[in-house]
């Protein structure tokens, strides 16, 4: 009996993500479509492939058993169709990246555009969001992290700029009214923004200046989720309502209008940058290799001239 090759690659899409609707954004299309390629593959094996409950849809024995076999498959169906990709003189395909919100805002602008221009039959899709995710049930290619939550089983190349500052900043009005702090253990008498994970971490704030670490337990009156939600923090902070850190970079276009002053600079932690991580495997999809050589392209280039400029690899 044949098999339609598309039902079976949507059994293993929702078995990735663990559930239609996330396999549905996965792959651009809707969980009613999966949903009926999944019960054409049931249909035609004879046999129950998921239990599907209104919240869950978990593997039978069945389907895991199905699935486990044809994972390597239809990775060597995707090998044969990329290789011929990489015969093409400009590589074609989509790119999907998993990345922080800070990345998105602070990196990606300096160099998706100018990655763009370059291959122009390349298509990138970006999911920002803060939350650590698996980016293989996300459906991504890679993804942008930072060194301590990189996996170990990964490929990492360094992205971005190699050293980022937190910066901790009030506006002016703010310091005229509470005053300003000397000692970040002085912050526990002021109010705070503070900022919390996706886990419902709040952490503390940690300072360093010489060989002394600092670290201090603020309080505030807003706490706003990492994520789209720090605008509103910057904005609140902006008005007065106290003092906020966060990365350097997002905070210098406020510093720079006057709208916020630094507090603590020469407390201000340093860390090291992004990396962009990718699976160890045989043959990396011709999207990505174009991806992964541009940006030991722009690495290369600012190593030789200290500068972060893409306009010279556009084309």
């Amino acid at each position: 009996m044949a098999y339609d090759l598309n039902d079976l690659q949507a059994v293993v899409a929702v078995a990735r993500a663990g559930g239609f609707r996330e396999a549905a954004r996965n792959l651009n299309t809707n969980p009613s479509r999966l949903s009926d390629a999944v019960r054409r593959a049931e249909q035609q094996l004879g046999v129950r492939l998921f239990n599907r409950t209104t919240r869950t849809v978990a593997l039978t024995e069945a389907g895991r058993a199905l699935v486990e076999n044809l994972r390597p498959a239809l990775d060597e169906v995707e090998t044969a169709l990329d290789k011929i990709n990489g015969f093409r003189h400009t590589p074609r395909g989509t790119l999907r990246l998993n990345v922080p919100v800070s990345a998105a805002r602070l990196i990606l602008p300096d160099i998706i555009p100018a990655f763009l221009a370059r291959y122009p039959e390349i298509d990138v899709d970006i999911i920002a969001e803060s939350n650590l995710v698996d980016i293989f049930s996300a459906g991504c290619d890679a993804g942008i992290r930072y060194e301590e939550s990189l996996a170990q089983d990964m490929i990492a190349v360094p992205f971005g700029p190699r050293t980022q500052r937190f910066a901790v900043v009030a506006s002016p009005e703010y310091l005229a009214f509470a005053g300003q702090p000397e000692h970040p253990t002085q912050l526990m008498q002021h109010r705070c923004i503070r900022c919390r994970y996706h886990s419902g971490v709040i952490s503390d704030w940690e300072f360093h200046k010489g060989d002394e670490t600092v670290r201090v337990q603020v309080k505030g009156p807003l706490v706003v989720s990492i994520g789209a939600a720090v605008d509103l923090a910057v904005d609140a902070a902006i008005k007065g309502a106290g003092i906020i850190m966060l990365f350097e970079d997002w905070l210098a276009p406020a510093i720079a209008r006057g709208e916020l002053k630094p507090v603590l600079e020469p407390w201000w932690p340093e860390f090291s940058g992004p990396w962009l991580y990718y699976p160890d495997r045989r043959l990396v999809p011709a999207p990505l290799r174009a991806f992964i050589d541009f940006i030991h392209e722009l690495n290369a280039y600012e190593r030789e001239s200290g500068k972060h400029d893409t306009g010279t690899l556009s084309g």
